[in-house]
């Protein structure tokens, strides 16, 4: 597969920041210019300038964020003031660009089922529809999570002419596992007819990281599928890179709670253009640490 991360100092990452202070942005365009927009790439490979990224916001036709790892409830974190800085950051972004969606990727949780319902609460305060995946974190039953979420742990939706499917890597017990093979062939079939699916499971199917596990039926599977846009991982903290395997874009989009991974707590944002090409970024709430292109 050959190596894929690398330090953090190589010329192929990118970051965004934020504004380093609070002071108000007198337009849209000013908001823009402070992202550090040289820090959006489009998952085909295309370099993108910051002015081509100004001139494409009316090109997008389907925006949204991925985020994970919030980990509330976590010992000697203080999960609540990161959940709510995270709710806070979609939604301001919500307001100056339309937000279609978003996806708390697994780990919502830090292994207490008690948590759920409460977790559930800060993440209703989201302007912005959606949607969950189970973690190795989120210690509860399937049916519990069916009751407090209304979605099951396998679950397909679609928008705008995309699939998205979202699937369970693991169970009540916290136990790494592939999705459910069976329901992501029968679902990637129905998918056939949308121009881009995308997936969403919280652990990586092969060992590119540390805490990854090995299914290569998974990868054998996907190749049968060409609108597979993307596979949007999370539960490796300190990733926020793509991998490319078999053409296909793996992605990562760090934290947003928890007590280890990047210096910084962010989200991915993801834009679907008007010629179907996607671009993606990451959000840093801070500073710009890094650069990347694939």
């Amino acid at each position: 597969m050959g190596m894929f991360w690398q330090k953090p100092n190589a010329s192929n990452y990118r970051y965004i920041n934020e504004p380093k202070n609070n002071t108000p942005m007198k337009n849209r365009r000013d908001f823009l210019k402070t992202l550090g927009l040289s820090g959006a790439v489009f998952i085909t490979g295309e370099a993108f300038s910051s002015d081509a990224f100004l001139s494409s916001r009316n090109k997008v036709i389907l925006r949204f964020i991925v985020a994970s790892d919030a980990h509330y409830g976590q010992p000697k974190t203080e999960f609540d003031a990161m959940t709510e800085r995270f709710v806070d950051l979609a939604n301001a972004m919500n307001k100056t660009q339309k937000v279609h969606f978003c996806v708390l990727n697994g780990d919502l949780i830090h292994d207490v089922p008690d948590l759920m319902p409460k977790v559930k609460v800060k993440f209703d305060k989201l302007d912005i529809p959606y949607y969950v995946t189970k973690g190795n974190h989120d210690k509860i039953t399937d049916a519990t999570w069916e009751n407090i979420w209304k979605m099951p742990v396998n679950h397909f939706d679609e928008i705008k002419d995309n699939a998205l499917l979202f699937g369970t890597t693991s169970n009540e017990k916290g136990e790494y596992l592939s999705p459910n093979l069976d329901w992501l062939k029968t679902q990637l079939d129905a998918a056939k007819k949308h121009k881009n699916t995308f997936l969403f499971i919280h652990i990586p199917q092969a060992k590119w990281t540390a805490n990854g596990i090995d299914t290569p039926e998974f990868f054998e599977l996907l190749k049968n599928y060409p609108n597979i846009k993307a596979v949007f991982h999370g539960h490796e903290h300190d990733k926020d890179g793509i991998k490319m395997h078999n053409g296909l874009p793996f992605i990562f989009d760090a934290h947003i709670g928890g007590n280890w991974g990047t210096a910084y707590r962010g989200f991915r944002v993801v834009e679907v253009m008007k010629d179907n090409s996607v671009l993606t970024y990451m959000m840093n709430p801070t500073e710009r640490i890094l650069e990347a292109k694939l």
